[in-house]
């Protein structure tokens, strides 16, 4: 083992991300890609807000029909000023753009999402 290989990582000390704890065993590299470029560049450039960014992502979730992402940028974008009723509206205007079965799906995983995050 080399040195280099023994230094710490960028994330030393802190605590490890979605990123790190859902697939950093398995793809290291993706993890620290999402971790520093998508969420330390991107998600931090000052030309949208957090809560704008979480709006447009959702969205194209829902285009997309990428349920599973759906469970970590729903209650993200809650979490970012995003109001349950305006993520409802998001998914409805959606419906007659990007179909009825994407919205569908979408709203079934907004509703199980939201429900968990109420008292």
């Amino acid at each position: 083992m080399s040195n280099a290989s023994k230094q710490p990582g960028p994330h030393a000390g802190k605590p490890p991300s979605a990123a790190q704890r859902t697939i950093g065993d398995f793809a290291p590299k993706l993890a620290e890609l999402t971790d520093n470029v998508l969420f330390g560049d991107v998600w931090e450039r000052s030309q949208l807000s957090k809560r704008d960014r979480s709006l447009i992502t959702c969205a194209a979730l829902v285009a997309t029909g990428k349920t599973e992402q759906m469970a970590y940028h729903f209650p993200l974008a809650i979490d970012n000023g995003v109001k349950p009723d305006e993520l409802v509206e998001m998914i409805t205007h959606l419906a007659f753009y990007v179909g009825w079965p994407n919205a569908m799906s979408a709203v079934t995983r907004a509703k199980e999402l939201l429900m968990k995050k109420q008292p």
